[in-house]
């Protein structure tokens, strides 16, 4: 809400009460039926939503007429996770996965999903050093959340047995140089210029 809306809203509420004061007053004179008072009174609140919802829906008009939902990318789509469950947490859960912010989730999910990408990340790695220091890192981490006794899901991630896993990084980097050299001479012998004898007809 702008300052000019809660401006509005406030001088809404002072007339509100002067004619709620005047209209205690006229009954009080015996000028006015204190059920027709009362009466008004329990009907404002419907009325008000009547105005409200015909001020958005006149507001939305204005917007559309003025172009400003063009190149939205829910038109005419229901909104992503409104699935008719009030969810409270749900604007938080929206902006971890618009923007993609890692680290806030409880131990036993965080290491689960990191056991799950250990191996891709080791494969990046060209040092076996730096592959013994990640696993050491990562089993210390697994023992440290099992230790902590902070609610949430239990951990049920298991270590990794570094030389055992050291050893499958060798293997796959065996197989991932034998095909990259495959590839190689692949990519060597198409870009070979062939001899006029050998050029196919």
């Amino acid at each position: 809400m702008n300052d000019a809306d809660a401006r509005m809203d406030r001088l809404r509420r002072a007339a509100r009460y002067r004619y709620e004061q005047l209209q205690d007053r006229e009954v009080e004179r015996g000028t006015l039926d204190p059920d027709e008072v009362r009466r008004e009174r329990e009907a404002r609140p419907a009325l008000l939503a009547r105005d409200v919802g015909r001020h958005a829906r006149a507001l939305i008009e204005d917007a559309e007429r003025r172009g400003v939902f063009e190149g939205n990318p829910y038109h005419g789509k229901p909104l992503p996770g409104n699935d008719g469950h009030h969810d409270p947490d749900w604007w938080i859960k929206a902006k971890i996965e618009r923007e993609e912010i890692t680290g806030i989730a409880p131990p036993a999910l965080a290491l689960r999903t990191e056991d799950a990408e250990l191996d891709d990340h080791l494969d990046a790695l060209s040092v076996e050093d730096d592959v013994r220091s990640v696993l050491v890192d990562f089993n210390a981490r697994v023992k440290e959340a099992r230790r902590q006794l902070l609610g949430g899901p239990p951990v049920v991630t298991p270590m990794r047995d570094v030389d055992t896993e050291v050893e499958r990084w060798r293997q796959r980097r065996a197989v991932q140089r034998d095909a990259d050299e495959r590839a190689a001479a692949a990519r060597a012998d198409a870009d070979r210029p062939r001899r006029w004898w050998h050029r196919r007809r």
